[in-house]
């Protein structure tokens, strides 16, 4: 199975809890002005990679335990994510998924897509929302605006609500 990439970082630390690789899917429907990934917007961008080639180089690095999938929009290729995050889940690897999308629309989503169902059962958190540039907040940890929330996945499938992760109630550095 084929993912469209835009690139990959390695040990970052501004992308989720912990040191973490960031996989940043090519391609964006969103288009949120001020969104410092334009780069990823365009689906004709991007490189394919084979999603059990990238999980190898991803598992390769035994320090890491934390994976990021950003973008682009990750639900724009749920299906190729989907199967990647399979992988890395059934190593201990804890994932964090950013989306465009509120939790609600993948909600939504999952009921006629099993991929985006599949995707969004592996996220440990979501960070959720469009980047909106009126509520750019550079205070707020992992997010770039104020109503984007850090989502605890598990904890709100399993109880059918929104349960926020403690990391959305905490500051970020400050860097005005």
């Amino acid at each position: 199975m084929q993912l469209k990439l835009a690139a990959v970082h390695k040990q970052s630390v501004v992308d989720g809890p912990g040191v973490r690789t960031v996989i940043f899917a090519q391609g964006c429907p969103h288009h949120c002005p001020g969104c410092h990934n334009r780069q990823t917007h365009n689906f004709a961008g991007g490189r394919w990679v084979d999603v059990k080639e990238l999980a190898a180089e991803i598992l390769q690095d035994r320090y890491i335990r934390n994976v990021t999938f950003s973008g682009g929009e990750p639900f724009a290729q749920a299906q190729p994510l989907a199967a990647l995050a399979a992988i890395l889940k059934s190593r201990g690897l804890h994932l964090v998924v950013y989306s465009g999308y509120t939790y609600e629309e993948l909600l939504l989503k999952s009921k006629t897509e099993t991929a985006v169902a599949d995707l969004l059962a592996a996220a440990d958190l979501l960070i959720d929302g469009p980047f909106l540039a009126e509520q750019k907040d550079l205070t707020l940890l992992y997010r770039g605006s104020s109503n984007q929330r850090i989502i605890d996945v598990p904890a709100s499938l399993q109880c059918g609500k929104i349960v926020l992760s403690e990391l959305h109630f905490r500051g970020g550095l400050s860097y005005a």
